[in-house]
């Protein structure tokens, strides 16, 4: 089946978000669209290659239409992320996600809902969207994670030396130094982070669920959409080489921290039957993962049914 990738630019304040169509030449229109978003100091590219590589062009070739957002600056968004970059993970929130979901919806006026995919800090950014808008509590059929923690509270040297010196301090001191952190260039990360986004996910992965510009708490809508049973059918994927960005115990504590009540959670280890003990990254980039865990989520999406 050929896969055909489009590259959308969607107006959002001086630049635009690049949003990527990924569809097979016979695509299914009648199955909600997948809408997937990447993490911290990361792009787009995590989940897709020009050559039709990641998880996005695999499930473009099970029929599926997949949107990858490369939030603002990261990736093909432009401006790229500079000195006096003011941009925060709260407009990612508040502002891109509904513009997105909202043009989605518009090139898919058949259907009602849109599947939600994230790897890492996405997961924790469209959980908050679903949390604060009951938009999204009606519009996104489902929220199927990799890696993704709302906090990090195991302990190990190598937890210290990455997160308390390595994220807290020293990308600080280089984030305030250059005006932004250049994580591609220190072998960082994929893509770079402001100053804002920074300091917003250091705070977050430490402490409260609060939004930083005005003061939301997440944390008791998260609470009050689990009352009123509107969270979205929901998989929280993680791995057991996974030690510290997404830790499986921190992934099953932000399960519990939602209230999540239909909900699926899934060690990708060798002891289940996988091919590998997979890392962070390794969930989505491997070479393996294609043979391995990506059929059980191609499944996971054919086999999809609504909560009643």
């Amino acid at each position: 089946m050929n896969i055909e990738q489009h590259s959308i630019f969607i107006p959002y304040l001086e630049g635009k978000l690049h949003l990527r169509q990924i569809k097979a030449s016979r695509a299914d229109m009648q199955k909600p669209p997948i809408l997937m978003l990447h993490g911290a100091m990361s792009n787009g590219k995590v989940f897709y290659s020009e050559t039709g590589r990641g998880l996005a062009c695999f499930l473009a070739e099970a029929g599926f239409v997949v949107y990858v957002l490369d939030t603002q600056g990261r990736g093909l968004s432009t401006p790229k992320i500079h000195r006096g970059f003011n941009g925060g993970q709260g407009q990612v929130i508040r502002e891109q996600l509904p513009l997105v979901q909202h043009y989605i919806m518009g090139l898919h006026p058949q259907v009602s809902t849109v599947h939600w995919c994230a790897h890492s800090w996405g997961g924790v950014l469209m959980a908050s969207a679903i949390s604060r808008f009951p938009l999204f509590q009606e519009s996104v059929a489902s929220l199927l994670t990799f890696g993704t923690k709302r906090t990090i509270k195991i302990k190990s040297f190598k937890k210290y030396m990455m997160v308390d010196i390595g994220w807290n301090k020293m990308a600080k001191v280089i984030a305030w130094g250059h005006g932004y952190l250049a994580a591609d260039r220190w072998g960082m990360g994929m893509d770079n982070e402001s100053r804002r986004s920074l300091s917003q996910t250091v705070d977050w992965v430490r402490g409260d669920w609060i939004d930083h510009d005005d003061g939301f708490d997440y944390s008791q809508a998260a609470l009050s959409v689990a009352s009123r049973d509107k969270w979205p059918s929901s998989w929280f994927i993680a791995g057991l080489g996974d030690d510290v960005l997404g830790n499986p115990a921190d992934v099953q504590r932000m399960i519990q921290e939602c209230q999540f009540s239909d909900v699926e959670y899934t060690l990708l280890s060798k002891s289940e039957g996988n091919k590998h003990d997979y890392g962070h990254a390794d969930m989505l980039i491997h070479k393996d993962a294609v043979d391995d865990h990506f059929p059980r989520v191609r499944d996971w999406y054919l086999n999809f049914r609504p909560q009643a």
